[in-house]
């Protein structure tokens, strides 16, 4: 172990831009002067070859240090000296922080002291790798900390536990947030030098939407899917080969417990999440930062994120949770844009893309709005692909032959972008497009199209589509024509927090200015047989945590303005929804009947929820369900 040799490994690594742990051992008999020489030396070689990134963040390639106490082991040639003085170990732990760079990581291992609160006063922030089923091989003596003492000790201190993988969070989200988004971009050389080729896709599949390893308990595996046998729609997947265990949207996985029965939790009066929250309840709105720093809460900062939030819903809607009893028809899977996030499009069959073509004739979506009246829907919600053959005038014959069937059927249809294509096919403006499409019973707009509405990650996902100006414009003229409409985001792909938050203030300016937004319901990214995530280029949804967060920060984010957050039963299944309705969320969303597009990414949930499904849904909560109708009018209370 000789120094020089030491540090020049440490250098090698610095030019060959390998993301690195070292570190010093403390009690050998060395002095403090020592020590110190040693900090330095690491400080300097990672100052040394420091690259200026990008995004201008100028970052070196040791990313922790590790400050070890020394301890006599048993049948060791030292195994009679003295451990590590404990006022020396900390002593040392403080002159690192205060040595090395901010950026760099100070970690000390937590079996290694019999009180390990300490350190983390001293300055470390993390623990280093504990196993709940694996011995420390070094120090078998000494047994690693139950992770629920390690995440107690954590919080007494003000802190929260979180875990991580192998490499840090700065390693893997670039500082330009728009670079971030797309690993074909920033995990290239020339942007993020760190992360060899084939770890990209690896790191990405298990990282959450900070760069941290993603928190739900499980295996994770990669999935396969193929196609089902063929079905009306196509729409079927099968997943195959090695099933995770962990929770993600559109798997039959248990999602972990977060959210229990109503209880106060209790955070530190000095924490970021605690002061918004106060802030909030004094009258003050919520800003761009305050909902980014919201979506990075973990531990207790989460559930009380979620009671906050669930203490508004009450103020708002009380204690009913609605339902509509509705059918989605979704007339084409055929379409001319290229959405990378899309599995449920499919091209002509001459392009040999997964899954069988198909458009419904007019007679077949009339039959199926009588099915539904039938059965007591009292709405259709209608959308599909942009079809090379439509003109603008096929959506006007849709809603004709949906209320020529069925006058009392509510016509809940069109997104944004069917709607601005329809406009454009017709050589029309939105407002006398939209005002046509009224008088032919259109009755409001899905909230769908909209995915992230910014449009650095629009540039990601779909960049041919309406971007987020376009799709805001359709909505401010539905609302000024007499349409409401509703809020949705597609979140857990390639996505940060900030696209989060600027997608919020957006469409709560726009909610200022029409109020013509009935609801907010987030869908989480249901990866499996989603284009993006199969070309290994997005991650594999969110996390519950992350779902927790976006439905009850929703709910703070648009209080006083928009008074309904839905939980989508489809891509969350029932034990995550249940957890949801103690978040902020008053409704579970429709009946269903024929939802295939989720299930085209891979879900198993999505095909009908009846009355007495959402019953049994319900009632653990000690909650009324209630039947409403598209406008929120409640129907037999």
């Amino acid at each position: 172990k000789d120094p020089k040799r030491r540090l020049a490994t440490l250098n090698y690594a610095g030019e060959l831009h390998i993301p690195f742990t070292t570190g010093i051992l403390v009690g050998l008999g060395e002095t403090r002067a020592d020590r110190i020489a040693a900090l330095v030396a690491i400080r300097d070689s990672h100052n040394k070859h420091a690259v200026v990134e990008k995004s201008g963040v100028s970052r070196g390639h040791v990313q922790e240090v590790i400050v070890q106490n020394f301890l006599p082991k048993p049948r060791t040639g030292m195994q009679h000296e003295d451990p590590c003085p404990t006022d020396e170990f900390l002593w040392s732990i403080a002159v690192a922080r205060l040595i090395l760079p901010p950026e760099i990581h100070l970690q000390a291992p937590p079996n290694l002291s019999d009180d390990f609160a300490p350190l983390l006063d001293a300055g470390i922030d993390d623990w280093g790798g504990v196993s709940p089923i694996t011995a420390d091989h070094v120090n078998p003596e000494r047994p690693w900390p139950d992770l629920d003492i390690l995440k107690t000790v954590t919080e007494s201190r003000g802190m929260v536990l979180a875990p991580r993988l192998t490499l840090y969070p700065e390693y893997i989200v670039s500082k330009d947030i728009s670079l971030s988004l797309d690993p074909a971009r920033s995990f290239n050389a020339d942007q993020n030098p760190w992360i060899d080729v084939n770890l990209r896709f690896p790191i990405l599949d298990r990282s959450d939407a900070e760069g941290l390893g993603r928190d739900d308990p499980g295996a994770i595996w990669p999935e396969k899917v193929t196609a089902a046998d063929v079905v009306l729609d196509g729409a079927e997947v099968v997943l195959v080969g090695h099933r995770s265990t962990q929770w993600y949207s559109g798997s039959n996985n248990k999602p972990p417990t977060i959210i229990t029965a109503a209880t106060r939790t209790s955070i530190d009066s000095r924490s970021r999440v605690h002061e918004i929250i106060e802030g909030h309840r004094s009258g003050q709105e919520i800003g761009e930062q305050e909902i980014i720093d919201l979506f990075r809460a973990r531990g207790p900062e989460v559930l009380a994120i979620a009671e906050y939030a669930n203490h508004l819903r009450e103020i708002a809607v009380g204690d009913q949770v609605t339902w509509v009893h509705n059918r989605n028809i979704n007339y084409t899977n055929v379409c001319t844009f290229k959405c990378k996030f899309c599995g449920f499009s499919k091209g002509p069959l001459s392009l040999n893309l997964r899954g069988t073509p198909y458009l419904l004739t007019l007679e077949d979506i009339a039959q199926r709005a009588v099915e539904a009246w039938n059965m007591g829907a009292t709405e259709v919600t209608l959308q599909g692909g942009i079809h090379p053959d439509f003109d603008g005038d096929y959506y006007w014959h849709v809603t004709q032959a949906v209320k020529d069937a069925v006058p009392e059927m509510h016509v809940h249809g069109f997104t944004a972008l069917e709607i601005t294509e329809g406009a454009k096919r017709n050589g029309e403006d939105l407002h006398s497009y939209l005002t046509k499409m009224k008088e032919a019973g259109l009755a409001s707009l899905p909230g769908t199209a909209a995915e992230i509405l910014d449009d650095e990650a629009r540039a990601v996902l779909c960049p041919d589509k309406v971007n987020t100006e376009e799709w805001l414009e359709c909505h401010r003229v539905a609302h000024e024509i007499g349409l409401h409409s509703n809020i949705t985001i597609m979140y857990g792909s390639v996505e940060h927090p900030e696209h989060w938050a600027r997608h919020m203030i957006r469409t709560r300016d726009l909610q200022k200015i029409t109020g013509g937004f009935t609801e907010f319901i987030p869908l989480p990214f249901v990866h499996m047989a989603s284009p993006i995530y199969l070309q290994k280029r997005s991650r594999r949804g969110p996390t519950f945590r992350e779902t927790i967060l976006m439905h009850a920060i929703g709910r703070i984010a648009y209080h006083g303005l928009i008074d309904n957050v839905q939980v989508s039963w489809v891509k969350i299944g029932v034990e995550g929804a249940r957890q949801l309705l103690r978040s902020g969320c008053n409704d579970i969303g429709g009946t269903l009947m024929d939802e295939n597009i989720s299930r085209a990414a891979g879900a198993n949930h999505g095909q009908k929820m009846s009355e007495d499904s959402f019953n049994a849904l319900v009632s653990p909560l000690g909650r009324t369900l209630v039947q409403r109708n598209t406008g929120y009018k409640l129907l037999n209370a």
